[in-house]
């Protein structure tokens, strides 16, 4: 005997009451087995609850696409009941995916033409949440048609409809734009209506005896006239209960906002309404507490922050429509109520518009003043929206924001860290020359005891401050000598070739340069960055060091063997990366011609080519030692100096232009070292004339190879792109190293939401071996905030054809996304 089917009540129960997943599993199977049977029998009069079973068990994420056609079976079917439960099936198991909902297509067209209106709502419903770019232009008539009925029930999810048509297919813009005028002269906000409860069964017989004949349903009309002209619903159910409905007037607010994104000609043609819908907003705004409509005694929020949303649009960039809402926004920033959540979501959508718009000056200062508050309020949120919102008017209103600056500081010690983000982001905006030195006080501060996530860029953020505001040079090496001791290995790349460079061109700091370093590595010698300068400092000044006079710093008392014992404590340390060694090494072999001592070794297997090409000096071209280590010139590089040193640099190109070139004695000269090199006799023959650039000298100088040109670069590629987050990659193959492929896999973010928790995985065939970094970060600030940055370092000695596999994870927008996807179309560049 095969067990009868289960109604849907007792399914619930039997699904709920499972004590394992395998139990319910088995339910549920054996009940899909008897909705399979009976959708095979046809029966018409169960069909909607046995689809009703269906679609509780696809809400429990078992499959049910077996019923897909059984929605339109029900959709086409003449019961109200069985179309209820059909065109709720359809918003659950349909989408654009399934060619099926195209069949559904003319049963709504039917059903919006029959003027009965719960139907027209079910219709209306379904085509808003599943209706595609095809069923919206062959229903975008009857949806205009419907946006000018005498029901507010129709007419509300008519313009619902609206609104998604208008998201799918822009160009029906020009449909739906003359209704709106009219449509904004209604005074339906909402309205307590009865809604029905539990007793579907009597509401679904007397719809259904509405849907018998004309007749019929003008004498139904007829009875329940009054009813209907007191009530939006549009049968009277027999149990009901008030509640409030969404607005025909925001419906038409939201409608016009769609329009006038999409449409240039919509949007000049609703510029000449702002009067009006600066009416209705000064009607909201002075019409006091209303209980039907308010919320926490603020008038109808959600009508308030909807109608500021489309005056930001239409005020945007035009000098009448902004000026002509300038008092309105001044009157609803000082009488809205903010001590209540919907009184600050209204007045932030004031300050969001008065930012936009073309706004007088003291109305743009109030809103900054406003955000200053928000920044003393109790609730995160409302402190993290007003930083981001300072944030973005620093640039315009600078002086403004200023004056927020202690409350935005105090921000930086929030233990949200989102906030302690923002507050850092903001501070740093702030910084300029005549505050610099108070800012980095507080920036220094908050660097030491910032958590790990945000000191990376703390650290980067001081030091392109100080390198474009520093008041003086000795400032300047003080600040990043104070980031290189705090923050360590958190700081960029470039913060070691900057500060030597600063060191480099500031002469008469070279002393107190050297010895301040020289203190900070005697003191801790596990920050790398620290330490690299400072073994390069000591290599090219370390004669300033011994001679202890400097009378900017206390006297130093510091001798051969201190020095020469601490460069040796670097080399011999595990903390000390192959670079580090490389800068110590070098600075051993500078000291030998600036110290009388004797110079150690390094026995570290990546340092042996250049500690015998060091050992082959001493012992082979000691007497040209001196010259070969002397102190480096000064390097130019591009920075915010650029401009002023390009400046005296042509000057001195000119002057060096206009003198004759002492060509011949420079070649002789240059030749006797060649001689003295290759140890040849007197007579010996010359080489060949020389090219006097001083690339080339050096070349010949050392009796090395010419090297090669260096390689064409790697073109980029975007290997992902949603929803504003993009994952671009870059590629360099060392010339020392043609097997090695360094790939800096860059995440970006320009949407309006942070990216948390991002995750890069890859993976790349058996034949090559990948070795992943670690990542800058895990949250990608939105609107183009600072990128995370990876780097892949894959060997291919084989040069087989390079694929990798990719795997993203991350948060957004409240949701957790996991992208899985394969990169076939790198660069040839890359691996051949």
């Amino acid at each position: 005997m095969v067990a009868p089917s289960l109604k849907l009540q007792d399914l619930i129960e039997e699904i709920r009451g499972a004590k394992t997943q395998a139990q319910e599993r088995e339910v549920i199977q054996k009940e899909c087995a008897h909705i399979r049977a009976s959708f095979r029998d046809g029966d018409p009069v169960h069909r909607h609850r046995q689809l009703a079973k269906l679609l509780y068990v696809h809400m429990l994420g078992y499959p049910a696409h077996f019923g897909q056609m059984e929605c339109l079976k029900l959709i086409a079917s003449s019961r109200f009941t069985d179309k209820r439960v059909g065109y709720l099936g359809a918003m659950l198991l349909l989408d654009e995916r399934h060619d099926a909902h195209l069949l559904i297509t003319n049963s709504i067209k039917n059903d919006l033409s029959q003027g009965i209106q719960p139907v027209q709502g079910l219709a209306l419903c379904t085509l808003s949440t599943m209706g595609s770019a095809e069923m919206c232009r062959d229903l975008a008539p009857e949806v205009e048609k419907l946006l000018l009925q005498p029901s507010p029930y129709v007419r509300k999810k008519a313009i619902l409809t609206a609104v998604h048509m208008i998201r799918k297919v822009p160009e029906l813009s020009s449909v739906f734009l003359p209704p709106c005028v009219h449509l904004l002269h209604e005074r339906h906000h909402g309205k307590a209506v009865g809604l029905p409860i539990l007793c579907f069964s009597s509401v679904d017989r007397r719809i259904e005896n509405r849907m018998g004949t004309p007749a019929h349903r003008r004498r139904v009309a007829h009875t329940h006239r009054h009813t209907r002209n007191r009530l939006s619903c549009p049968w009277p159910p027999p149990f009901t209960s008030p509640t409030l409905t969404p607005g025909i007037l925001l419906g038409t607010i939201t409608l016009i906002t769609e329009l006038c994104e999409r449409s240039p000609a919509a949007l000049r043609h609703f510029r000449k309404v702002v009067p009006q819908l600066v009416q209705i907003l000064r009607t909201l705004v002075t019409t006091g507490y209303s209980t039907e409509h308010s919320i926490s005694g603020v008038s109808d929020p959600f009508l308030q922050v909807q109608i500021l949303r489309l005056l930001r649009i239409l005020g945007r960039n035009h000098e009448e429509s902004s000026e002509t809402m300038n008092d309105l926004l001044a009157q609803v920033a000082t009488n809205t109520d903010t001590s209540r959540n919907a009184g600050n979501a209204v007045l932030f959508e004031t300050v969001l518009t008065i930012m936009d718009i073309r706004s007088a000056a003291g109305l743009r200062v109030l809103a900054v003043n406003i955000l200053g508050r928000f920044l003393l309020n109790s609730d995160r949120n409302i402190r993290y929206v007003a930083l981001t919102s300072l944030l973005r008017l620093v640039q315009s209103d600078h002086s403004a924001v200023q004056r927020h600056r202690p409350t935005v500081v105090d921000c930086l010690q929030e233990t949200d860290a989102s906030l302690s983000r923002r507050a850092l982001e903001l501070s740093l905006a702030l910084v300029n020359s005549s505050n610099v030195r108070a800012m980095m006080q507080e920036l220094q501060a908050f660097l030491e005891s910032c958590p790990p996530d945000l000191r990376a860029d703390c650290a980067s953020g001081i030091l392109l401050a100080a390198e474009r505001f520093a008041p003086t040079k000795r400032w300047h090496i003080d600040t990043i000598l104070h980031v290189l001791t705090t923050a360590g290995t958190h700081v960029r790349d470039d913060a070691v070739a900057n500060l030597t460079q600063l060191i480099g061109g500031a002469q008469e700091l070279h002393a107190y340069s050297v010895r301040r370093l020289y203190n900070a590595l005697a003191e801790d010698i596990s920050q790398q960055p620290l330490v690299q300068v400072a073994a390069w400092c000591i290599g090219e000044y370390g004669d300033l060091l011994l001679e202890g006079n400097c009378e900017e710093i206390e006297p130093l008392q510091v001798d051969e063997e201190e020095v020469l014992a601490l460069l040796e404590k670097v080399l011999q340390s595990h903390m000390s990366l192959p670079a580090t060694r490389g800068y110590a090494l070098t600075a051993l072999m500078k000291l030998s011609t600036r110290l009388q001592g004797d110079n150690k070794s390094c026995l570290d297997v990546e340092l042996q080519q250049r500690a015998v090409e060091y050992d082959t000096l001493f012992r082979k071209y000691d007497h040209m030692r001196a010259a070969i280590l002397e102190k480096m010139p000064l390097v130019e590089r591009d920075g915010p100096q650029a401009d002023e040193e390009a400046k005296e640099s042509k000057a001195a190109a000119q002057l060096s232009e206009a003198a004759p070139a002492p060509t011949e004695p420079q070649a002789s000269q240059l030749l006797d070292l060649l001689d003295l090199l290759d140890g040849a006799s007197g007579d010996a023959q010359h080489p060949p004339p020389l090219d006097p650039s001083p690339g080339v000298a050096l070349v010949y100088l050392l009796d090395l190879p010419c090297a090669p040109p260096p390689p064409a670069p790697i073109p980029d590629l975007k290997v992902f792109e949603r929803e504003g987050v993009q994952l671009n990659l870059s590629f360099i193959r060392p010339p020392e190293n043609p097997a090695l492929l360094l790939i800096t896999a860059t995440a970006t973010n320009s949407s309006e939401d942070d990216v948390t928790d991002f995750i890069c995985q890859a993976a790349v065939p058996k034949s090559l071996q990948l070795q992943l970094q670690a990542p800058s970060g895990n949250t990608v600030p939105a609107r183009g905030g600072l990128p995370i940055t990876q780097l892949f370092r894959i060997l291919n000695p084989n040069k087989a054809p390079l694929r990798l596999k990719l795997r993203l994870t991350y948060n957004h927008f409240h949701q957790s996304v996991q992208e899985i996807f394969e990169v076939n179309n790198l660069p040839v560049e890359s691996w051949q």
